[in-house]
């Protein structure tokens, strides 16, 4: 059997046209430091470690549909936040700049849209 090489999530990426105005929407979100700025780049990383979230430029950038239909264009990844109140994250994502997405699937989840339109939930458990 072969030895898996060593490998570590660094981080999830997410493609925008605007890197830098999407890596403010999620500071002011989760609080978390700035830790790459470049004209096309941005990193975030949590104050104790761990996978951060990158934002990159996307020139040719399709805001996703959620829920999508046929044609539209589908999400292709979304960000799952556990919280401990629903109403109080889901008013602060707003003011960060966060809209509430029309369609809810589920009573203890609440789906978001960020600036750039990808889709994130907020959940308790």
């Amino acid at each position: 059997m072969r030895q898996r090489p060593r490998m570590t999530l660094t981080a999830t990426v997410l493609d925008a046209p605007d890197p830098h105005a999407l890596a403010d929407f999620y500071h002011q979100l989760f609080g978390w430091k700035v830790e790459q700025d470049e004209p096309d780049w941005v990193t975030l990383r949590a104050p104790g470690g761990g996978p951060g979230l990158s934002f990159q430029t996307e020139a040719a950038y399709v805001r996703p549909t959620w829920p999508a239909g046929p044609g539209d264009q589908q999400m292709m990844t979304h960000l799952d936040i556990e919280v401990d109140d629903l109403d109080v994250a889901g008013a602060h994502a707003v003011a960060a700049g966060a809209t509430l997405a029309e369609y809810q699937p589920q009573d203890d989840v609440r789906v978001y849209l960020d600036p750039a339109g990808h889709p994130f939930c907020l959940w308790t458990r």
